[in-house]
């Protein structure tokens, strides 16, 4: 059951949410206890078959980090060997069901080189969401280790790891973001602002990814899926290419982000922001701190720092840097077209950082103008050129992006059977839809500023009939957008962050 379905926008959310605050009205843990049976429904939806597991996942953790939290009677050597085991099991059922057939074939080829036998692939089928149920709740132990969870509750806890607008595809939450939340009374009662501003998020998220993402991607799939298959794409055509992917995976995966916190406000609940305009960064240090940021957080919390953060050197920095991206790239996925992309990411932040060390001993001045937009143009294009190894099929399909971005290839637009038998006005469309994408990515805030939720965005707070104004336009903006959006339904599209 995707977010962008009739069956999703129109039964489902519509029947949880009014029996969340009917049940709330009453007694609040029944109401958590619904919520939560309601998410693992939506989970089963989509694999009854992972179902058990993700029951068996919580309900380990759970014990584990009761256990670990500092108590008089355990001393902290044993609570060390209990985190080491609960981190060791959860990071081996993550290793089997999504790297094992990744490794295998790795191991293949080394035998099949020395003339022995090829061991049999597992063939497991990965279970949707396993990485951030899987992350979510490694993040909970540690911080039980270091005894900053003071929770106990068994619902709350399932609800915290189940919520269903982020459990398939996050945001990467953390315990202490969600779980007061699911205790304070207030959630329960239906709240008219939560409601129309979380509807209003919806709508542009549920904008961004069926009126831009998924226009946009059929010309980026084209292009890779042509390299994959062995064309060779000119200079136009694989820049055009890479760009569409640019603002797909952007625009898709921001969308997601969007409509989960927009659904979760509905509630009563708030979710972090996980897009902050990240193509707008001038550097690449600041496209981190703005991209995918529950992620980039939770890779910093429990993987840079523990490594030892910036705490040894510099050199011992960017080894960590390096190795925090390497790991993040794998996280995405098993293939080295990921692992790849996450050392791209490693060598560009090494070399942010050793640049600013040197312009620090040169000048104390901040860059100008000029500067900034130099800085801008040459993060987003190495950016784009990290996106094409994330994208790529293989990485000889991405060899030939690569060469054909350099112009190895030739100018000319390739031409695409698909693309060349489509109408004049669809691919047209595909032009200003790109467009269009370029201006909100580089010239408009975030949604959840342009809906007036965060605090920061209430520029117009003083002016009253300014803002009743603004309050108007953003509605009629809302649902108009909603209305078209649901109009293009009924293809199945999910979301490209379902496969990590």
């Amino acid at each position: 059951m995707l977010f962008n379905s009739y069956a999703f926008i129109f039964a489902y959310f519509p029947i949880v949410l009014v029996g969340f605050f009917l049940i709330g009205w009453r007694n609040t843990r029944a109401a958590a206890g619904f919520l939560a049976l309601a998410s693992l429904f939506f989970y089963g939806w989509w694999s009854v078959e992972a179902l058990p597991l993700l029951l068996a996942s919580i309900c380990m953790n759970y014990w584990f980090g009761l256990r670990l939290t500092p108590q008089p009677e355990r001393s902290d050597a044993g609570r060390k060997r209990m985190l080491i085991i609960a981190l060791t099991i959860n990071l081996v059922v993550l290793g089997v069901f999504k790297y094992a057939d990744f490794f295998i074939g790795n191991i293949n080829e080394g035998l099949s080189a020395a003339g022995i036998k090829p061991l049999p692939l597992l063939h497991v089928v990965l279970p949707i969401g396993i990485s951030f149920y899987t992350f979510t709740q490694i993040a909970f132990l540690v911080d039980c280790w270091q005894g900053k969870v003071r929770e106990r509750s068994f619902v709350h806890y399932v609800l915290f790891v189940t919520y269903f607008p982020h459990l398939i595809a996050g945001p990467v939450l953390h315990h202490a973001q969600m779980m007061p939340q699911f205790a304070n009374n207030a959630t329960y009662r239906i709240n008219g602002n939560h409601l129309a501003q979380g509807l209003a998020i919806f709508s542009f998220g549920l904008a961004k990814k069926l009126l831009i993402a998924d226009p946009i991607g059929q010309y980026a799939d084209l292009v890779f899926h042509g390299a994959h298959q062995g064309i060779a794409p000119g200079l136009y055509t694989a820049w055009f290419g890479v760009l569409a992917y640019t603002l797909q995976i952007y625009f898709d995966f921001s969308g997601y982000s969007d409509m989960a916190i927009g659904l979760s406000l509905c509630f009563g609940i708030r979710l972090p922001l996980n897009f902050n305009s990240p193509y707008k960064s001038i550097n690449i240090i600041e496209f981190w701190r703005r991209w995918h940021i529950s992620l980039s957080t939770f890779l910093r919390d429990y993987l840079y720092i523990p490594l030892g953060g910036n705490r040894k050197g510099p050199a011992r920095r960017h080894i960590n840097l390096f190795l925090t991206m390497l790991l993040g790239g794998l996280w995405h996925g098993a293939a080295w077209t990921f692992v790849i992309w996450g050392a791209l990411h490693g060598a560009f932040l090494i070399v942010n950082h050793f640049w600013n060390s040197l312009v620090r001993r040169g000048s104390s001045a901040k860059p100008g103008h000029l500067g900034k937009l130099l800085g801008w143009l040459l993060t987003f294009v190495c950016v784009m050129v990290a996106w094409v190894v994330f994208r790529a099929e293989s990485t000889g399909a991405a060899m030939r992006i690569y060469e054909g971005m350099l112009g190895m290839n030739g100018t000319a637009l390739t031409t695409f059977k698909e693309y060349a038998t489509m109408p004049t006005l669809r691919k047209n469309d595909f032009f200003h839809t790109l467009i269009a994408g370029l201006f909100i990515a580089l010239a408009l805030p975030p949604t959840i500023s342009l809906i007036r939720w965060v605090p920061e965005a209430e520029a117009l707070k003083g002016r009253p009939m300014l803002s009743r104004i603004f309050t108007v336009v953003m509605a009629l903006v809302a649902v108009l957008l909603f209305g078209f959006s649901v109009s293009k339904l009924g293809n199945f599209s999910p979301f490209l962050y379902f496969q990590f």
